[in-house]
């Protein structure tokens, strides 16, 4: 069964990149425990399921695009040696796709927890 090897290799492999990218990269390790945190956040103010899932669906984008962003530094430092504008400009439009990411986090937490923030301190 060399087919059920490979998916279970293929696994393997993505789990050992999740490993990497969270021993070496301390963007991601930010990005992770910002998600424990307004994950905590939604728990305590109750937020609704849908409300929960776009938090989610937020948290993993920020993730993936972290995780793309590390892979594309990773394969122009492993192409390119020398200082390459084109390798400046890979490297600088993957971290502004984080950066994109994050802020749309961010609005989607504003709209997400600000009704709550209100209702919690009475300033409704």
């Amino acid at each position: 069964m060399p087919y059920n090897k490979s998916i279970i290799k293929s696994f393997i492999y993505a789990f050992e990149g999740i490993f990497y990218a969270l021993r070496d990269n301390r963007n991601i390790r930010i990005h992770f425990i910002v998600a424990v945190l307004v994950v905590f956040a939604g728990v305590f103010f109750r937020v609704n399921r849908f409300e929960m899932g776009i938090i989610g669906i937020m948290i993993l984008l920020v993730i993936m695009a972290e995780m793309i962003n590390t892979a594309i530094e990773e394969m122009v430092d492993l192409i390119v040696s020398e200082h390459k504008v084109q390798a400046k400009i890979a490297k600088d439009v993957a971290a502004g796709m984080v950066l994109v990411a994050v802020v749309g986090s961010v609005i989607a937490g504003i709209f997400i927890f600000t009704p709550h923030v209100v209702k919690l301190f009475g300033l409704d």
